[in-house]
């Protein structure tokens, strides 16, 4: 039997044998490189410093003295690693993030899928073996960090049917724990509010799934806020009036690591405080953003074909690109990203799809942004030229070309669907009752929302 029909009698078993391949030579690379998983051990330190009762802001973990940046409920979820050494500690990490990776291929293929369509467990196999080696997700390993955690409770919601009881719970989860996540209740809560309204005038009462997922998520936030303030009511208080608005504490601004607006304009102006610059293009591409991913979740697959993906990775993006401090490695929503971009290519069949999807994947796992001189102690990147300025701003120029492409696709669907509506003598005006009935329809017989995000150690 040739390699060939191998493969095609029996994907998954070729696709475990590539994934296991592919795992073990990641971590014999991660140990090669002597990774210090040093985020890890500072969610270790942050249990131990639950419990023994100290203050959880006062910590400071490891040769290198990180803070605490999350909020209290998180370090009470660390308690746990505190029975580990340090050793089983970094194997239990890098084999938890490696499970997660198989989770996190598993949700973005069903994500971009039809609905009620499982994907196949070769496909989840092979995509998690060549997604492990990206920057993103490679960075995550390297320090121990729990972005695809975050990712994993956000896609799980987002790819729940409708009406399934703990839709929302996940993301008010991680939300609890890194904060970012919230622009995914923010999105919920805009797409079912519109939704409701648009199923009340056309006589279906004021109800929407988006709205109850959203309501979920924020219930379940409030609920670990109250859990935290009762358990650790002095943490609690310092970082809900304190720490929160301390957005230089994790590091510095401008540092190659940070992948966001706020680092882009850093760099660019040479400033470590971008001030007003940074506040104007926040809310600018916040707004933009934002107003897509509902748009496309409010979108017919017809008009907009995988509409719920571009609505929850453009949501995604919004988030890491307006959040304060976005460490390379929270950009793990790459992985669904470029597969969305791909399947795009797939259906249109076109080279020029073909070419933007490789180039965004190959820029992904360049490792570029690492390229240019970084310095912690010496904040060279202050100093930087205008190609190494390009290098360092690898992710948000990524960003902003995902959304302007979500954006204009979104526009051309609802155009589209105007355009119809007048061509076939239905009015075309939102308040029309026989147009918002046959929305209501749509929208009833689609999933319900999808969503993202990221905070960092």
């Amino acid at each position: 039997m040739t390699a060939t029909q191998m493969i095609t009698r029996r994907p998954t078993l070729c696709a475990a044998v590539f994934c296991l391949l592919s795992f073990t030579g990641f971590w014999i690379a991660q140990r090669a490189a002597q990774v210090s998983m040093v985020d890890l051990l500072v969610y270790q330190a942050e249990g131990w410093t639950v419990r023994n009762a100290a203050d959880l802001y006062d910590m400071r973990a490891t040769s290198h003295h990180l803070p605490n940046t999350y909020p209290p409920f998180a370090a009470m979820l660390f308690t746990p690693l505190t029975v580990m050494s340090t050793g089983v500690l970094r194997t239990f990490g890098t084999a938890a993030n490696l499970a997660l990776m198989v989770a996190v291929a598993h949700l973005s293929l069903r994500l971009v899928a039809r609905p009620r369509r499982a994907p196949h467990a070769a496909a989840v196999l092979a995509l998690a073996a060549v997604a492990v080696w990206c920057e993103p997700v490679w960075t995550t390993l390297r320090y121990g960090q729990i972005n695809l955690a975050v990712a994993v409770l956000v896609l799980w919601d987002l790819t729940r049917p409708a009406g399934h009881r703990w839709a929302g719970f996940g993301i008010g989860i991680a939300t609890a724990i890194k904060l970012t996540p919230g622009l995914f209740v923010v999105f919920l809560a805009a797409a079912g509010l519109i939704d409701a309204i648009r199923r009340h005038r056309a006589g279906h009462g004021f109800r929407s799934d988006h709205l109850r997922r959203a309501t979920i998520a924020t219930g379940a936030f409030v609920w670990t806020v109250v859990l935290s303030v009762l358990a650790l009511p002095n943490d609690s208080h310092r970082f809900w009036t304190q720490v929160l608005f301390a957005t230089d504490r994790p590091g510095d601004v401008e540092g190659a690591a940070n992948q966001n607006l706020r680092g882009a304009l850093a760099r660019l102006l040479h400033t470590p405080d971008p001030g007003l610059w940074w506040l104007a293009t926040a809310t600018l591409i916040g707004c933009a953003g934002l107003a897509t991913a509902v748009a496309a979740q409010l979108t017919d697959d017809r008009a907009l074909p995988h509409a719920r993906a571009w609505a929850a990775l453009s949501c995604a993006v919004t988030a890491l690109l307006i959040s304060p401090v976005s460490w390379s490695h929270h950009w793990v929503w790459a992985v669904p990203m470029v597969l969305l971009l791909a399947v795009e290519t797939v259906r249109r069949a076109s080279l020029t799809w073909a070419g933007w999807t490789a180039l965004t994947g190959l820029l992904f796992c360049s490792f570029m942004i690492w390229y240019a001189p970084h310095s912690v102690k010496q904040r060279v990147e202050l100093h930087q030229t205008p190609p190494q300025m390009l290098m360092t701003a690898l992710y948000p120029i990524i960003g902003t070309a995902f959304l302007t492409t979500a954006a204009c696709l979104t526009f051309r669907a609802l155009r589209g669907r105007g355009d119809r509506g007048r061509g076939s003598g239905e009015p075309g005006h939102l308040n029309d009752d026989n147009a918002l009935a046959a929305d209501v329809r749509e929208v009833g017989q689609q999933q319900p929302a999808p969503a993202l995000g990221a905070h960092s150690q």
